[in-house]
């Protein structure tokens, strides 16, 4: 007997264990808070600026652009970002001392921006290697002047009222210095002298339109950057038009919490804000199937929410996926688009998300009640009301069914539409009373809705 009370003892504690251990895994998705919206359509707070409107290709291929010009100009950028601009285009050769400049075939790339409906940002990379230390396009340049003498070249060329003549032109002084080249802030291979020697060559432009320059592009945000940079900055009475850095996360959060570090680095250090540019960002750095799917749809738009009027431009990277070696269509590269080579260009879930984007403009719209899972904004622009909602689950399991309130609408009648990234949309005739409105969405795992009030 004592035995068998012992061995119940033994399975009774195990099995405790095993309930304990099986509630609290199952803890952060019990304790959720589900989300209960609610949009006050009598409370502006202020302008939205569509800061999706940036994008970024990344080195995969020459010409990028040629094969989906059309794609790129229905999402209507205002800034295009590429880099490689003079070891991809061999813009720098030189003849004995003198620097020689061919800017035939970055022209074309800048062209097809332009036709596009976008502005050229430019980052200024990598060394030609015409002038680099060992021809290294990482490496350092052989004379600093020469560094300040391409620099000089570049904003005549594309800014210069006797050349391209192009105003607003944004030029960013490398791409991940940190990363590619290993440049540090200070050391023997200081970042700041290359700062300081491209903005010397960004002063001498001559007879030029404005244009925005700065930097650091650092692969994320570093408080050693902000702090020892800015000093640079100011010791050296040195131009710096915006502060850049570039981010991935799966949390949308973390978006936030770099902006609020970098404005808190920045006012210590300068006093003010600077405008501030995450120059390439996205759920994951790496090559995955995150890119292909819904996850990164949910992803942008909850992340958009967390960036929206606290940051000037975020560059969605990249545009156009490079060519798989096996000619598969999707192989978790990053782009929004397929690459061509393995049949037509197809739109990717992130590219149909920033079409969504799109469609929202005006000012922005107090919404309360966001949950765990469900986040968005909400906007009014004349007799327009548009929300935006995404249930963006990091494990893709969470479906939600939740209430949506809209009130101090005028009274009326009113289109009322639900577009759906995933699922069938639905157009239905309301008819407005006592100010408000109220409504049931249901949101699929990583699923984004558009809601369109219009009053007819």
């Amino acid at each position: 007997m004592k035995i068998i009370l012992l061995v119940f003892t033994i399975l009774a504690i195990f099995f405790s264990v095993y309930l304990v251990s099986q509630q609290t895994r199952l803890l952060p998705k019990a304790t959720g808070l589900s989300a209960n919206i609610l949009v006050d359509a009598a409370v502006n707070q202020g302008q939205i600026v569509p800061i999706w409107q940036a994008l970024a290709q990344g080195g995969e291929e020459l010409s990028p652009f040629d094969a989906i010009q059309a794609e790129v100009t229905e999402l209507k950028p205002k800034y295009i970002r590429i880099d490689h601009i003079y070891d991809f285009y061999n813009v720098v050769n030189k003849e004995g001392n003198q620097l020689i400049f061919d800017w035939s075939r970055l022209d074309k790339i800048v062209k097809q921006i332009l036709s596009m409906g976008a502005l050229p940002f430019l980052s200024l990379s990598y060394m030609p290697p015409a002038i680099a230390q060992n021809n290294d396009i990482t490496a350092a340049p052989l004379n600093w002047e020469n560094w300040s003498e391409v620099v000089k070249n570049t904003v005549e060329h594309f800014s210069g009222r006797n050349n391209l003549g192009l105003n607003g032109v944004i030029y960013e002084v490398w791409n991940e210095p940190d990363l590619f080249g290993n440049w540090r802030i200070g050391g023997k291979k200081d970042y700041l002298i290359l700062y300081k020697y491209a903005i010397d060559g960004a002063n001498q432009a001559d007879n030029v339109n404005a244009f925005k320059i700065g930097g650091p592009a650092t692969t994320a945000s570093y408080k050693n950057w902000v702090d020892k940079f800015l000093k640079y900055i100011f010791d050296n009475n040195l131009r710096l038009d915006f502060y850049s850095w570039h981010k991935y996360s799966l949390n949308p959060a973390d978006f936030l919490v770099d902006i609020n570090k970098i404005d808190t680095w920045l006012f210590q250090n300068a006093g003010y804000t600077l405008p501030k540019y995450i120059t390439e960002w996205g759920s994951i750095s790496d090559s995955s199937a995150y890119h292909d799917t819904i996850f990164d749809a949910a992803h942008l738009v909850a992340t958009t929410r967390q960036l929206l009027q606290r940051v000037d431009l975020v560059f969605t990277f990249e545009i156009k996926d490079g060519p798989s070696a096996k000619g598969e269509k999707y192989h978790g590269r990053w782009g929004i688009l397929t690459h061509e080579s393995a049949g037509s260009v197809e739109k990717k879930p992130r590219y149909l998300a920033l079409m969504l984007l799109n469609r929202i403009a005006g000012n922005r719209l107090s919404l309360e009640g966001e949950g765990t899972w469900i986040t968005g904004f909400a906007s009014k622009d004349g007799d327009n009301l548009k929300i935006i909602l995404a249930n963006f689950d990091q494990e893709g399991k969470h479906n939600e069914n939740f209430p949506l309130v809209i009130k101090n609408l005028e009274d009326g009648s009113y289109l009322y539409q639900e577009t759906y990234l995933v699922g069938v949309s639905k157009n239905i005739q309301e008819k407005v009373i006592n100010q408000g409105l109220n409504k049931e969405i249901f949101l699929s795992p990583n699923n984004v809705v558009l809601i369109e009030l219009v009053k007819t």
